[in-house]
Formats: C-alpha cells, structure tokens, sequence
C-alpha cells in the first residue's frame, strides 16, 4: 500500500514538471491580447456538436470493446461505456493512466469475471488504436507535403506496425516458424522486459480469440477508424468555431496532421489529463499551417478542454453511482 502510494506520487511529480516545462513553452513569445481576441471571436454554438460527436466515439469505443470481451463473456455495452467513461476520468485526475484499471475493475464487478482478462483486452484496445492511427497518418503523409523525414518516419513505423500485427495473427495461429522467432527474439531481451512483452503479446492473442468470425475483424477496423473519425470531427467543429481555414487559408488536411500530432502527447509523460504537452503539440501543429502562437494556444485550451471536461463530468457521476472508495480501493489492489 506505502509503495503504491510513493510510486504514484513520484509518478505524479514527475508528470507535473513535465507539463510545467511544456507550459513554459507553449507560453513564450504569447500575445496574450491576441489569445483573448481569439477567444470572445469563436462562435461557442458549435462546440456543442464538438462534444456531441465525441461521446459517439466513446460509444463506438465500448461496443468494439465487446468484441474484445467476448471471448470472456458477452458485456451489455452500456456497462462498458460507464466503465469506459470512468477510465477516462481517471486518466484525467491520477498519473500512470490509473483510470485503465478503474476501467477494469468496473466490468469485472459488475459482470463478475476477472479484471486482469479485462485488462488484458484494454492491451489489444491500445495496439488496435496504434494501428488505426497509424493508417490516419500514412492518408496525411500523401495528401500533406511533409518533409522527406517525417515522411519516411511515418512509412517505416507504419510497416513495421502492420508487420508486428501480422506477426501476432501468425502467433494466433500457433505458426511453428513464428513460435520459434518469438522464443529466440525473448531470449535476447534482459529477463524483466522479456517477461513483460510476452505478457503483452499473450494478453493480444487471448483477447483477439474472442473474435471467432473472419468478418468480426473487418468489422472491429471498421469501428476503429470510426472511433478516429468523431475524433476528427471533433476537432473540425473547433476549427470552424475558430473560423481556422477562412482565415488562414489552410485546407481540411490540417485538421488530420493536428489529430495525429496531438494524439502523442496522450503518450508523453506528463501530469493528468495531458496538459501542457496537448496544448504545446497543438500549438506547434497549427503554427506549421500558418496560424499564430497566440490563436494556436487559445485553440489548444479549447480542444482540450471540450476533450476533457464534459467526459470527466459524465466520469465523476458515474464513478459516483458505481462507489469512488470502492474503485480506489480496488486499483491499489491491482
């Protein structure tokens, strides 16, 4: 208990003076006259849709959740979007992204099975978004004129992405080749990290088994670049709130790029919630389109913002409903 409480802290500490640092950059050379201009002149009527669509994405998100879950037991999809919605605020307000075990341990309550098999669905969630992503961004690689390095990057990671996807599949099929390079590559690895990355690959193979059609993957792509889609959409009503492509005459394409580029910041250390490596990451996005520092960092707060509070208000109720104590005490459990 003592440990888990210091290793959160720490975790916490940390993640704070990394959103300080990327604060600080975010707010150098700011015109702040310009940043509340930005603010009072965006039409606020259509951030209500922005919201709207975004808990559609939540949505799609718990019913391809299910697919994942299936092979454990059939989940009613209104359990997994309160659990999914309550993972969400626990990202927000813990460090470690502690809200993917809250989660967890909602489902498991609730439908009475085991939380380390939900867990080990959320795995094959992350690297079904990885993968979708990616294929987002290898469409913004062609359409957007990058330089030839971003370029390049993107195409590798993308190959090499769909070549781990294909490896795990072959696994899935219990390939003799595949099993023998898997076993040989594990022998490679310091033990630790050996461990931990079959660990990630069984927990891949167990939740895809619940997938026993051929058309039940077509359909989980289907839902992942959907899931992508509202997020996108999301963020194009705050640029037409913004009135972004009129004024600064950039096409639609931006609008992806920014999507992608502050997807990472969900990856980099930094406190809950994501602040201040989102709205760096999104400022950089927009300043490379042309748009000032000042409006880039109004926009930022927006879009985080209406990523952020009306999924933790919808989180905290139904965390209420479900026992915070309890969900708490159960976390530092797992």
């Amino acid at each position: 208990m003592a440990k888990f409480k210091n290793n959160t802290v720490l975790k916490l500490m940390i993640g704070i003076a990394i959103s300080g640092l990327f604060l600080y950059l975010a707010f150098g050379k700011i015109d702040f006259g310009k940043m509340k201009e930005s603010f009072q002149n965006a039409n606020m009527w259509l951030f209500i849709p922005a919201i709207f669509v975004q808990f559609i994405a939540h949505w799609v998100r718990s019913i391809r959740w299910q697919y994942f879950l299936n092979s454990i037991k059939r989940v009613p999809v209104s359990t997994l979007f309160t659990a999914t919605m309550i993972g969400y605020v626990g990202n927000t307000v813990l460090p470690a992204h502690l809200g993917e075990v809250f989660r967890a341990n909602v489902v498991g309550n609730k439908e009475k099975i085991s939380t380390s098999s939900t867990l080990a669905t959320l795995v094959i969630e992350r690297l079904i978004d990885v993968l979708s992503l990616l294929v987002i961004m290898v469409v913004a690689l062609i359409i957007y004129p990058f330089p030839d390095w971003v370029t390049k990057s993107g195409y590798i990671m993308f190959v090499l992405t769909i070549g781990l996807f294909v490896f795990l599949v072959l696994l899935k099929q219990k390939n003799d080749n595949t099993v023998r390079l898997l076993n040989f590559g594990l022998k490679l690895l310091p033990k630790s990290i050996a461990q931990k990355v079959d660990g990630i690959i069984t927990s891949f193979i167990d939740g895809i088994n619940g997938m026993e059609r051929k058309r039940d993957y077509l359909i989980v792509f289907v839902l992942s670049l959907s899931i992508w889609f509202f997020y996108w959409l999301t963020l194009l009503f705050v640029f037409l709130s913004f009135n972004l492509f009129e004024i600064y005459n950039i096409n639609i394409v931006s609008s992806v790029v920014l999507l992608v580029i502050t997807t990472i910041s969900v990856v980099v250390p930094s406190s809950p919630g994501y602040v201040g490596t989102y709205h760096y990451l999104c400022q950089l996005s927009l300043e490379l389109f042309g748009v000032p520092r000042s409006v880039g960092l109004s926009f930022a707060f927006v879009a985080h913002g209406l990523s952020i509070i009306p999924t933790a208000i919808v989180g905290f109720f139904f965390a209420w409903r479900v026992g915070i104590s309890r969900l708490k005490a159960k976390a530092v459990e797992s």
